[in-house]
């Protein structure tokens, strides 16, 4: 038995394989051995029916103990521990969403620093949409208003008063729903304070209650993700199509090279603009120049807008230390593995964390202050270019290994690439090639990496099987990231893997716009990182105001094949009360409740039109996501018919 969890095959991406042959018996211990070492994992864990909220515990429901020692039933542990991971994902995107908010503000007053608006456009469009008024007024009179009302998203206290982003960026029967459930947050925080209290010992022990709130908790999630989307649109510049490089590969053997690691661009950007700008310091240290790349979202946000390279995702982030060519690994917020350090020890590496609540023992701490914000990150590049002078030649290698990468598709550059073929109304190019049967669907790939599963192996099979059966298909953070490094994000993928339908549809994009892009259409759109997942939502909503119905309806389907974090569960929790249905590959600890696991794969779809679909293997989900594709296409269909028999005004819109 022990044989097999060695011979185990941890990854399908050959530079991730090199790197762990080459240490194989070494000293240096990785996820992928640590996975090893945890198992047998806990199963009662793995169920969600271990409760520690209190300290008489760790209770785990078994046929001798049927609940714990409150008297807490099996189903209200699991929808308590469910809501708990709600909240750390809802907890990390807000941080995010409202650390560049307090940025912001600070540009409002004056303060902005290395601070600017970038993109005037986008906050006007933003502004407009919030019912904010544009006409006459400069940015700085606009900014302040959107500012003060991302602010109040955070703060408000108001009962009677609800959250005007999610209100804005939905379609209005999500917003019934929403009322009609008593899940409409009022706040961010109100709603996290509320969860937090919910489910302390002795609190909440009703498991459709609790649930009810994972639902209302997840809205705050998508809230917070879209307000980091607007605003770092606003700050940065919104994403338009570019061409770069993914995998190991990029490493230079003789420049500086800086990973990107975390999620927040309001570091990394900075770190990227300071490194163009040293190019001569690290020429006079005996370097050809300094190269940035990223790690998991904050390379995927820096990717969008600068073209930085990719350099791998979530769980290989230790086997980038170990090519020997990372001078520094830059770190911001979320996914960081403590071990990046331990592997940093055996190399000339230096981490360098950047936040207050973001910090490994032992690396370096540059507390990134934004209104120093251009000289703090030359603080940061200047560690780099001194490590590099310590950097031992005989220790790197560095595997072959990258492929093209196009990328870049907010949904306005994507809505531009679609103008190219129906100016007056773009997204209606979309749903003429479902209606007409050309594509079988949309699907969102997202989410993280995990060792349950092996390392790419599920995104890429799913995807290459979506695609083979004409889903247009559109992918955020860590499965971007794979897809990336497999050379998925490029035309070359749409020859090998596309079907016929698929294939007519990205050739009609590409021959629209032959005069305007560099590159032709990839496989998969890159639509950014995990917070930008409120971008593909965009999408479904678009398509359903053209096809004028609720979302539930809109044949768009989620795929989270390698599930990891919270932030995953907070977003397949959103995406389901907001209609879509789910597949996820790597089971959340529920089923040790079979009520709360029906709420999720049956009821859900009752109330809400949204659920999810557990499935480990990544041939079965396949299947299951055309269903569920398949079926709302048919749906389309008989309103269709529907409508030009009886000549109604519209489609039905209510599920």
């Amino acid at each position: 038995m022990a044989e097999k969890k060695k011979d185990r095959n941890l990854s399908i991406d050959p530079a991730a394989l090199e790197v762990l042959a080459k240490t194989e018996g070494g000293n240096i211990e990785t996820a992928y051995q640590r996975y090893l070492n945890m198992q047998p994992q806990c199963q009662y864990g793995n169920t969600g029916i271990c409760c520690t909220i209190c300290i008489q515990g760790p209770c785990r429901i078994t046929k001798k103990a049927s609940k714990g020692i409150c008297g807490a039933a099996p189903y209200t542990i699991v929808a308590r521990n469910l809501l708990r991971h709600v909240l750390g994902g809802t907890s990390c995107h807000s941080d995010h969403g409202l650390h560049i908010t307090m940025v912001m503000k600070e540009i409002v007053d004056g303060h902005g620093g290395d601070y600017s608006i970038t993109d005037s456009a986008k906050l006007k469009r933003v502004a407009d949409r919030l019912g904010i008024p544009i006409e006459g007024r400069t940015d700085q009179e606009i900014l302040k208003d959107v500012i003060n009302l991302a602010m109040e998203e955070f703060s408000r206290l108001d009962k009677d008063k609800y959250s005007v982003w999610l209100e804005k960026t939905v379609v209005p029967e999500r917003v019934e729903k929403a009322m009609d459930c008593n899940i409409m947050p009022n706040s961010i925080h109100k709603t996290v304070t509320e969860s937090m209290a919910q489910t302390h010992m002795g609190m909440d022990a009703d498991p459709v209650n609790l649930v009810f709130q994972s639902l209302k908790t997840a809205l705050c999630d998508y809230i917070g993700m879209h307000i980091a989307t607007d605003l770092s649109d606003i700050l940065f510049g919104t994403p338009t199509p570019v061409v770069s490089e993914a995998n190991m590969g990029v490493l230079g053997e003789k420049t500086v090279n800086i990973a990107l690691h975390g999620h927040n661009p309001i570091l990394s950007e900075m770190v990227v603009r300071a490194a163009r700008e040293m190019q001569d310091e690290a020429k006079a240290a005996g370097a050809e120049g300094i190269k940035c790349m990223g790690i998991c979202c904050t390379g995927n946000e820096v990717l969008m807008r600068q073209g930085v390279p990719v350099l791998t995702n979530f769980l290989s982030q230790e086997l980038a230390i170990m090519t020997g060519a990372v001078d520094a690994m830059v770190v911001d917020v979320q996914c960081i593995m403590p071990g990046v350090q331990t592997v940093a020890e055996c190399f000339h590496t230096k981490i360098i964390t950047t936040i207050p609540n973001v910090k490994i023992p032992s690396s370096y701490y540059v507390d990134f202050d934004e209104t120093r914000a251009l000289e703090k990150a030359r603080e940061i590049v200047s560690i780099a270019i001194e490590a590099f002078k310590e950097r031992d030649p005989s220790k790197v290698s560095i595997p072959q290994v990258k492929n093209k990468v196009v990328a870049g598709f907010s949904l306005e550059a994507l809505t531009e690439v679609l103008a190219a073929v129906n100016p007056d109304n773009p997204i209606k190019v979309i749903t003429d090639a479902v209606d007409s049967g050309e594509l079988a669907g949309i699907c969102l790939f997202a989410g993280c990496n995990n060792l349950k599963v092996t390392h790419d192996e599920n995104h890429t099979v799913i995807a290459r099987e979506l695609a083979k059966n004409n889903v247009l298909l559109v992918a955020t953070g860590c499965a971007a990231g794979s897809f990336a490094k497999l050379g998925l994000l490029n035309s070359d993928a749409v020859e090998k893997y596309a079907g016929e339908g698929l294939k007519a549809f990205l050739n009609r994009l590409n021959e629209a716009n032959k005069d305007k892009l560099q590159e032709k259409m990839p496989l998969i759109f890159h639509m950014g990182s995990c917070v930008d997942n409120t971008r593909a939502y965009d999408l479904v909503t678009a398509l359903a105001k053209q096809w004028q119905m609720d979302t539930p309806k809109v044949p768009f389907a989620a795929s989270a094949p390698e599930a990891m974090s919270e932030k995953a569960i907070s977003i397949g929790s959103w995406v389901v009360t907001l209609g879509m249905p789910v597949h996820v590959g790597v089971i959340p600890p529920i089923p040790g409740s079979a009520l709360i696991d029906g709420i999720a794969l049956q009821i859900a779809q009752d109330v809400y039109g949204g659920y999810f679909m557990w499935e480990e293997d990544p041939m079965e989900a396949s299947k299951k996501l055309l269903a569920a594709l398949q079926e709302r296409v048919w749906k389309l269909k008989v309103h269709r018919m529907a409508k030009e028999r009886y000549e109604t005004e519209a489609i039905s819109k209510t599920w």
